[in-house]
């Protein structure tokens, strides 16, 4: 029996994985008659069946709005003289993006021949007759190329293929090693730490998007904005745009203007501005910078047109993709933060003190694409795993799980509330941690998270963290001795402050960190569990998403071709 089950068992699971191949596929009517000798068959059949229904009625929708748009053409010959002009722009934007090598038109030749001498410019896509189309500079086109890409210190795919991956007790940094200082180590340049509160939203996870926000979202902005205002050395960052755009919408004028006004102050810093905090394996590139134009136009037209973001925070994505950082550079980012990446990764990159690095691109022989990147040393993103390398030392630090509470330490040494008669052993104990964790990085500059997902939704949460931090920071700041300065901050004062003690090179970045390329995937967080699943589940929803994404694509594409075409034309054009 066992032999036969054997047998039996991978012949059902192959049945299965062809099915489920057929589940991306648009089904006709033609198709064989389909098995139904194996498990399970019946329930399979009636998921295809229901795929086959919607990819029908996608087609079906397709066909109508083609046949909707014909006859608006037909009724509108303007409309019809602008769509067709928009249709030979964008074949002709494709053909030279195909074959930028091909003989230029004559109207490139005339237009060469205006353009000064040395002037990096590629031809122009289109003819000159479309004004609104602006040549591209040769930094911003990737082609295929014979030139070599600029050297670095660390090239990810060999540093993959060399290490061994070999899992080694650290000791209190489970996934790292021992580590010490002196404190000659702060002589010439006193340690500096930012503090910077946070409290990482899910769009949707193990409650929907309203569910999370009716429960802890709505309060956690509305106690951010109350404590911040109360005490102007307070201060805060915020990823999720679609979350602040729900708390917005039930403001009044009074509150909105609150908010502004602490953005403005820099007390509240809006961290890489996307409706969401993406996915970077998945997910296009396209729907990249499509969440993240949703975001920025959202915090232009509600928080004010010059507030711009300039620090990237992703503290969730499961592995990080170079697309992600390019995109950001290409955005104007001067800084971006990363968490989760190997666990071995992290060991070595913290050994060579690494961990800040200037992410650069594969085919970048300039080194223009590079961005300055800070990699997150521990664990997680918690308080446990962010003081130092001691998570329980650094659980004692998380205010939220005084005793009393519903939350505690898993090492069972709770937080105690600050005062007169122990402020000094409790900020000389943070202050060890702060110093080791600070010997990972190439300067005395040193940046501390504190928070964690969905915090700060109780008022005596953001009470006894902003409180009990405030009394340590009094101490060691008042304490010279201590050779330290703690303060809350945002990720643009960290980023200020490690260039004034950095300098900058020749390109504007931070001076002497190292050049890495590459990816960090696949992401794992202890003993090898790769987190790799979710790179093949669900396959109808990601088919769903590709389809729909270039249909939104393609609309945007035919839309601002129009509209400009039709702005050009100096006379307006009635599109109904």
């Amino acid at each position: 029996m066992k032999r036969w089950m054997a047998i039996a068992g991978p012949i059902i699971f192959l049945f299965s994985c062809a099915w489920m191949y057929l589940m991306m596929e648009v089904h006709d009517s033609d198709r064989a008659p389909r098995p139904t000798s194996f498990p399970y068959a019946a329930k399979l059949h009636s998921v295809i069946d229901t795929i086959d229904k919607e990819f029908k009625t996608l087609e079906d929708d397709h066909r109508a709005l083609r046949k909707q748009l014909a006859t608006a053409m037909a009724n509108n010959p303007k409309l019809a003289g602008v769509l067709g002009a928009a249709r030979d722009a964008a074949a002709s934007i494709t053909t030279a993006a195909a074959f930028p090598t091909a003989e230029p038109t004559a109207v490139q030749q005339q237009q060469k021949q205006q353009e000064p001498a040395g002037a990096a410019v590629a031809a122009p896509l289109v003819d000159a007759k479309l004004k609104f189309v602006q040549p591209v500079t040769t930094a911003d086109v990737c082609v295929a190329t014979n030139a070599v890409p600029s050297k670095t210190d660390t090239e990810m795919a060999d540093f993959l293929e060399k290490e061994d991956f070999t899992d080694i007790d650290g000791g209190v940094w489970k996934q790292g090693f021992d580590l010490s200082y002196t404190m000659s180590d702060f002589e010439k340049e006193p340690l500096h730490v930012f503090v910077v509160p946070h409290s990482h939203n899910d769009p949707g996870w193990l409650k929907t998007v309203e569910g999370y926000y009716d429960a802890q979202t709505r309060s956690i902005l509305n106690n951010i904005v109350n404590f911040l205002s109360d005490n102007a050395n307070r201060k805060f960052i915020w990823a999720e745009m679609s979350y602040l755009s729900m708390w917005w919408s039930e403001q009044g004028a009074d509150m909105k203007e609150k908010f502004r006004k602490l953005v403005r102050n820099k007390q509240l810093e809006i961290v890489t501005g996307g409706w969401v905090m993406n996915d970077e394996a998945n997910t296009h590139y396209y729907a990249m910078v499509d969440q993240m134009i949703e975001g920025h136009e959202w915090i232009k037209h509600n928080v004010g047109e010059g507030i711009i973001p300039s620090s990237g925070w992703a503290i969730d994505p499961f592995g990080h993709s170079p697309a992600m950082a390019y995109i950001l550079k290409r955005m104007k980012f001067d800084f971006m933060l990363i968490q989760r990446t190997h666990y071995i990764v992290k060991k070595q990159f913290s050994r060579q003190k690494s961990l800040e690095f200037k992410w650069r691109q594969p085919w970048d022989t300039s080194d223009s694409t590079d961005i300055l990147t800070h990699m997150m040393p521990f664990y997680s993103y918690d308080v446990p795993h962010t003081c130092g390398p001691d998570p329980k030392v650094c659980c004692q630090f998380d205010f939220r799980r005084l005793a009393g509470g519903k939350m505690t330490c898993p090492w069972r040494v709770n937080p105690q509330v600050i005062s007169d008669s122990n402020v000094e052993s409790r900020a000389e104990m943070l202050l060890d941690q702060y110093r080791k964790k600070s010997r990972l990085f190439r300067t005395n500059v040193l940046l501390v998270p504190l928070g964690d997902d969905f915090r700060y939704d109780l008022a005596m949460d953001a009470q006894n963290q902003f409180s009990n931090y405030e009394a340590l920071m009094k101490y060691i700041n008042n304490n010279p001795s201590m050779k330290a300065k703690v303060e809350f901050g945002t990720l643009n004062d960290y980023y200020t402050a490690l260039v004034k003690q950095a300098g900058k090179d020749a390109s504007g970045l931070p001076k002497g960190f190292p050049a890495v390329r590459g990816d960090f995937f696949t992401y794992t967080d202890r003993n090898q569990d790769y987190w790799s699943g979710y790179f093949t589940s669900r396959p109808f929803y990601k088919n769903l998403d590709r389809v729909l994404e270039s249909a939104l694509r393609a609309s945007e594409l035919l839309f601002s071709v129009s509209h400009a075409l039709s702005a050009q034309a100096s006379n307006k054009v009635d599109f109904d």
